[in-house]
């Protein structure tokens, strides 16, 4: 007998990737940062590959319970990067939106498994 799949593994997936993602949006806004009014400052620089970095090391502990919640709390750390270019805030607020999606969907997940219709709590036809 197989053990059922595990829905929390693909979710901590789906999470770390979109952080992943979420960490080459944010380097990408490096050229943009330059050719905006200020231009690259060693503070926005910083800040944005600071960012990026601390990103990717939170894709690494999504198997903590308390990951999602500082992945939503990581989303105005982004957006408070409109102080340095629009571009950033908006980046953050387009991450924000995903991440309430994640966190509703994290919801319907569990609302499923309490209900036992996720897919691998069914009974297989060839049993």
């Amino acid at each position: 007998m197989s053990t059922p799949p595990d829905p929390w593994k693909s979710f901590r997936g789906v999470m770390a990737g979109t952080l992943i993602l979420e960490a080459i949006v944010v380097l990408l806004a490096l050229p943009v940062v330059a050719k905006g009014a200020n231009g690259l400052t060693v503070w926005s620089g910083g800040y944005l590959v600071g960012l990026a970095v601390v990103l990717i090391l939170m894709a690494g502990m999504q198997g903590r319970p308390w990951a999602l919640w500082v992945n939503l709390g990581l989303q105005f750390v982004v957006i408070a990067g409109v102080v340095i270019h629009a571009g950033i805030g908006f980046i953050g607020l387009v991450f924000l939106l995903v991440w309430l999606l994640i966190l509703y969907l994290r919801g319907e997940v569990k609302r499923r498994q309490a209900r036992g219709l996720l897919p691998g709590q069914q009974d297989s036809p060839e049993s």
